[in-house]
């Protein structure tokens, strides 16, 4: 399924967005404990998440505030976490220092990874679906993405330098996969817009 995603260029600085690609069906992991405390802090053994993964707790007792209110979560219930060590995590977002103390039970729940091994990417910036390419970012020869499987991250890049020579304002684009089998998946598209650079070296 492909996401929306609308990207925002600042001409003449350095622009980076790190994107995770999340698929079905999702992952559950028992979790043992939840802190009182400034991040909350899960541990759930051998959760399997990187930091930066985005993940809700789902049915833990006692602790009811952390749960996710709907079944399935939805998008906007999902944090982004930081791995401590492979069996404990933070959802740094989260204070729970004054939620009911935890009891027992609940699971971690987050989307699949998928693994990146092996796969290139492109992404066209056109000024209409359909119309001229304005800008174009690969893991080819410009390397304006940069995947990175270990980490499941897909990051783009263009530099300053870059930036700086835009001279169109408003394009659509869409973020192309190319899997090692030859299929190609479309897994992020929207719009992007350019703020013009006032103040220059």
């Amino acid at each position: 399924m492909t996401k929306k995603l609308n990207l925002q260029i600042r001409q003449g600085e350095t622009f980076q967005r790190i994107i995770r690609w999340e698929t079905p069906p999702f992952v559950y992991k028992s979790i043992s404990a939840i802190t009182r405390a400034a991040p909350a802090r899960v541990t759930a053994a051998t959760h399997g998440l990187t930091t930066g993964w985005r993940a809700v707790v789902v049915s833990a007792n006692g602790m009811e505030e952390i749960n996710a209110v709907n079944t399935p979560p939805r998008d906007n219930e999902y944090r982004q976490v930081t791995v401590v060590d492979p069996n404990t995590l933070d959802f740094n977002t989260v204070n729970s220092a004054d939620y009911t103390a935890y009891v027992d039970g609940g699971y971690l729940q987050y989307y699949t990874p998928v693994d990146l091994t092996g796969y290139t990417a492109e992404m066209d910036i056109r000024d209409k679906v359909g119309g001229t390419v304005l800008f174009t970012l690969s893991t080819g020869a410009d390397a304006r993405i940069v995947i990175d499987p270990s980490a499941k991250t897909i990051t783009m890049n263009v530099s300053a330098a870059d930036t700086t020579l835009i001279t169109w304002t408003r394009g659509v684009y869409d973020l192309e996969m190319y899997a090692p089998s030859g299929a190609t998946t479309t897994i992020f598209s929207g719009n992007v817009s350019v703020i013009k650079q006032v103040t220059t070296a």
